[in-house]
């Protein structure tokens, strides 16, 4: 079955990651079960659902007369069996553990015939050793798909040591068929592309604030108002031709001595992790969090993130 002839997928997991999943491919007039092991699972996906659908309605990104089909075109399932006669494609959110993948993956294969389509949301476990579950392992693969998935465009395809092209291919093809900008590794690689890019920073910019280089708010404040403007619109390999690669080539020769590279965790940070101080679900982390604070900051990355989802329709991407 080619992409453009899916009619239904199959989403096992309702949670954060699957339920906002669920959206993007309902949104665009495909059928989806999504599968959980209880009625209240379920139930607890659904608000979820009906959340983000306000969100999306509020900022004109969703007509309201259209909401009640999307909600239609989602049917809850938790009978794997149910959804196994029509559905090509199934992405699978359970968490990051890889037994209970394994799990549901033999699960998966038991219901499903050989030409279905199994992909993992998984954003840090090995395809490879996920799909070492499965008798068919040419059909597996992973689709990290970025949170919120109703919002973010990215999601990330990265092949197992067996996974077929016709596999990739056919996933980055539903991939676009829904709006999203996929991008394909040519191999399995730890952290996908976004999670090394963003521990990268990470690593530097606590590395800065370790070394008493600079405080932590103003080196978050050099990414918001710096290069974390520039980059919605040009990412690193495009800024380096655009300063000039003779010029970028001089910057790294003298400034790639002076960067962080170590490969031990920050002290900051895992001194916080050891007190209990996990960030804003416990009131303190490498800042302090109160409801205010954390109400104020979600509230604006989510007005950036629909700003540009609002500029890619302009764009017609």
């Amino acid at each position: 079955m080619k992409a453009y002839e899916i009619a239904s997928v199959c989403i096992v997991g309702s949670g954060t990651m699957g339920s906002s999943i669920a959206l993007s491919f309902a949104k665009i007039g495909i059928d989806v079960d999504l599968y959980d092991i209880s009625d209240q699972a379920l139930e607890r996906g659904f608000l979820l659902i009906h959340a983000a659908l306000d969100t999306l309605v509020e900022n004109g990104l969703t007509g309201r007369a259209g909401v009640p089909a999307i909600l239609a075109r989602i049917r809850r399932a938790t009978d794997l069996g149910a959804s196994a006669a029509d559905t090509a494609f199934v992405i699978e959110c359970a968490p990051e553990n890889l037994e209970i993948k394994h799990r549901v993956f033999r699960q998966l294969e038991a219901h499903f015939p050989k030409e279905t389509v199994f992909a993992s949301n998984t954003s840090s476990l090995s395809p490879t050793k996920i799909a070492s579950a499965l008798s068919e392992k040419g059909r597996f693969i992973a689709a990290n798909f970025w949170n919120p998935a109703h919002l973010l465009p990215l999601v990330e395809i990265m092949p197992g040591e067996e996974t077929s092209e016709e596999t990739v291919q056919f996933t980055r093809e539903i991939m676009e068929r829904i709006g999203k900008e996929p991008v394909v590794l040519s191999r399995e690689t730890p952290g996908y592309i976004g999670n090394r890019l963003q521990f990268a920073l990470l690593r530097e910019a606590l590395y800065l604030v370790d070394s008493g280089i600079a405080t932590k708010e103003d080196v978050d404040r050099a990414v918001r108002y710096g290069i974390g403007r520039r980059l919605g619109d040009t990412g690193p390999l495009e800024t380096a031709d655009l300063g000039g690669t003779h010029v970028f080539a001089a910057i790294c020769e003298s400034l790639f001595k002076e960067l962080c590279n170590s490969t031990e965790v920050s002290p900051a940070l895992l001194d916080a992790a050891r007190r209990g101080d996990l960030g804003y679900s416990t009131g303190k982390g490498l800042y302090e969090w109160t409801p205010e604070k954390l109400e104020k900051i979600q509230k604006n990355r989510q007005e950036t993130l629909i700003e540009w989802l609002r500029k890619d329709q302009e764009r017609g991407k």
